[in-house]
Formats: C-alpha cells, sequence, structure tokens
C-alpha cells in the first residue's frame, strides 16, 4: 500500500462510520454528513494528483521554450557570398515558424570567408548552424568535436543547400578579349582572385583552373604549368570572396575576377552594369549546411535549428537562392523554364568526387607545402 493510500483507507472508514451515525433528517446529522463527504472529497484529490511517480512517466517531455513560447535566437555563421539570400530567407522563415509554433525567432548572423568562419567556430564562435563554401570547412569543425558525424546524411544532396559555377567578370567592353579560362594566363592580364588559404570561394577557383585543364584531356604537370601561370597574373590575394569583389569593383584593380554566378547576377540585379563570361568547362561549386551539435544542445535551440536547415530545401527557399542566382539543388526546379532560361548551360561540369573528395584536395593542394603553395613559390608580387 503506497503512502497516499493508507490515508485513503483511513478517512473512508471516518466516513462511512459518519453516515451511519447521523441521518438526513436531523441538522446536525446533515452538518457531519457534508463536511464528511467534503473530507472525503479532499482526500480523493490530493490522492489523484500526488503520486509524481506515476503521472512524470506517462507525461511527453516538451521543449522548454516551446512549451512557454520563449523566443528563441539562432547564431548562423555562413561564407560571404550568401548573405542576401539569407537575408530574403529568414524572415520567411520566420514567419513560418511563428505560425507553426507560436514561438519567435531572432537570428544572429555572422559572414566572411568560408576558411576564417570555419576557424573562428572552432576557437569559439558558438553558431548554431553553419552554411559554408565547401564540405570540407564543414569536416573540420566535426573533427573539432562540434558536429556529430554522418550530418551530411541528416538532410537532403548529401547536406548541399546551395552551388553555383564560376564565372569571369571582366571590365566594360572585354578589352582584353577574356573568353576562357586559358585567356587568364595571357600576358598583360592582371586577374583577381581571393586567397584559397583563407577563402573557401578561392579554393573553388583554383580547382576551377586545374580542373579546366584535366577536362579538356590534359595531365597534371599541364594543369600545374597552367595554373603558375594564372597566378603570376594574380597582383594581390584578398581574404575572402567579398573582399576580391571589392578590390576589382570599387578599387578598380585587374582586368578579371574569378567570382561565384550567383554574386555576379547579384549584382546585375541591383543594377550594376557587370560583363561576365561563364566558361562552359566548369565546375559545381557545392554548399554545404550543417547544425553544430554540441552548440545547440548547449543552447537548447536544436529544434528550432533542424527546423531552420529543413527550411533551406523547401521550394519557397530554393526558389529565394535561385532568384538570387544559385543554381538549384532541386532537380526538378533546376528543369523549369525559369532556370534554363537563367542559366547558361554547360558542357562540361567537374565536382569535387572527381578529384578525390576535399580530404584528398585539402592535403594535395591546400595544405603548408602543397600545389598551391609551390606554385606560390614561383610567382612574384
Amino acid at each position: 500500500m503506497s503512502l497516499w493510500q493508507r490515508p485513503l483507507k483511513i478517512l473512508q472508514a471516518i466516513a462511512e462510520h459518519t453516515i451511519n451515525r447521523f441521518r438526513l433528517n436531523s441538522l446536525k446529522g446533515f452538518v457531519s454528513l457534508f463536511l464528511a463527504g467534503a473530507l472525503l472529497s479532499v482526500a480523493l484529490a490530493a490522492c489523484s494528483g500526488g503520486d509524481r511517480s506515476n503521472s512524470s512517466a506517462e507525461a511527453p517531455t516538451a521543449n522548454p521554450a516551446a512549451a512557454t513560447n520563449k523566443d528563441v535566437q539562432l547564431t548562423l555563421v555562413s561564407f560571404a557570398v550568401t548573405k542576401a539570400a539569407h537575408e530574403a530567407i529568414i524572415p520567411k522563415f520566420v514567419e513560418q515558424w511563428k505560425k507553426d509554433h507560436n514561438q519567435t525567432v531572432t537570428f544572429k548572423q555572422s559572414y566572411g570567408g568560408s576558411g576564417s568562419q570555419t576557424r573562428a567556430v572552432i576557437d569559439g564562435l558558438e553558431a548554431d548552424v553553419v552554411h559554408l563554401a565547401l564540405a570540407g570547412d564543414t569536416t573540420k569543425i566535426e573533427k573539432a568535436g562540434l558536429i556529430q558525424s554522418g550530418w551530411e546524411k541528416e538532410v537532403p544532396n548529401n547536406g548541399i543547400v546551395s552551388k553555383s559555377v564560376a564565372a569571369l567578370v571582366t571590365r566594360a567592353g572585354n578589352p582584353k578579349g577574356i573568353k576562357d579560362w586559358q585567356d587568364l594566363a595571357k600576358d598583360g592580364v592582371k586577374l583577381i582572385t581571393a586567397n584559397p588559404k583563407t577563402s573557401g570561394g578561392a579554393k573553388w577557383n583554383f580547382l576551377a583552373l586545374w580542373d579546366s585543364v584535366i577536362k579538356t584531356g590534359g595531365d597534371e604537370a599541364k594543369a600545374t604549368e597552367f595554373v603558375t601561370k594564372v597566378y603570376k597574373n594574380v597582383p594581390i590575394l584578398p581574404k575572402d570572396a567579398r573582399e576580391a569583389t571589392d578590390t576589382f569593383a570599387k578599387q578598380g584593380q585587374g582586368d578579371v575576377l574569378i567570382n561565384y554566378e550567383n554574386e555576379v547576377i547579384l549584382a546585375q540585379q541591383k543594377g550594376e552594369k557587370v560583363e561576365y563570361v561563364v566558361p562552359d568547362v566548369n565546375i559545381s561549386i557545392d554548399n554545404p549546411i550543417a547544425v553544430v551539435d554540441k552548440n545547440v544542445d548547449k543552447h537548447g535551440t536544436r529544434e528550432v535549428a533542424e527546423g531552420f536547415v529543413k527550411y533551406l530545401y523547401s521550394p519557397e527557399a530554393q526558389q529565394e537562392f535561385v532568384k538570387l542566382g544559385f543554381r538549384p539543388v532541386d532537380e526538378t526546379l533546376a528543369q523549369t523554364k525559369e532556370v534554363t532560361d537563367k542559366f547558361p548551360k554547360l558542357k562540361t561540369l567537374g565536382t569535387v568526387a572527381d578529384l578525390g573528395g576535399w580530404g584528398a584536395i585539402d592535403k594535395k593542394f591546400f595544405a603548408d607545402g602543397g600545389v598551391f603553395d609551390k606554385i606560390q613559390a614561383q610567382t612574384k608580387r
């Protein structure tokens, strides 16, 4: 018999004794009967609500913030060129989440070179969600113990939520006659591209140059020779894609800029007069999204963070990516007239997998003493 059952038995006995002793036809009996019944009711209520050991096991555990409709703040850390897309998508997500969960979500946002952002997260920038320029950067955060392994399998398309290709931006009228990658190695051509040591976008630029030789039948010796000639034409290495764009567009340096196709399209949408070429031998610039497990568990924001990541794959969010110049990850959307009219068709599209994956790529090309460092040693600035 439980602790609460013993007094219940006693109270029941008292009530029964009182009822038998007093009759309803006397005022004294009526009052006594009433008091006995009230006492029994209190006892029953106490017994039904007092045994917390059973009731707590049956009640589902709710998210504390959701249960109280407490406002939630997410920290999004991303690479520089996604800023416009996220600024268009986030208000739509906030509105939808409020409608579905009656909870207000606010965002702290940080944008910069993908490599720099990766190091900042590893060093203590408490991102709930990271949207980086390349999967290799996300893997570094995973290896630091902040993201659980298998993150790319938690969402569609192996974690890739946005993608683009490389474009060659020229001066008005294209006075240097830039038509393809090979033109970047010509004498007298000054190229602006960011530093692959700090910028994920610059890594893509390097790989696009390298792969343009491999995809057209050249070997690694030819690729090394070509890329070395190109980097001899690079007068400055800005830290990220945004700074590279400013160097070219605002400071007037260089004859040609390697940039994301989406950045060029966005500039045109803002009314800027931008001339560019998209080489038909190109590389798929794939950008992953991931929840930073250690941080969301610390902040209690996992539900909202996972909801935001899921929302980025929705047709509404993907349409916003397309509007702002990103090529869609959804193949159904990719076949629509809106997309095929917007983006030039490519002859050959290389991938990271073609080059052995990011582990092999970073070790071969971008690690200390790798191909990029050797090429840099042969260039003079």
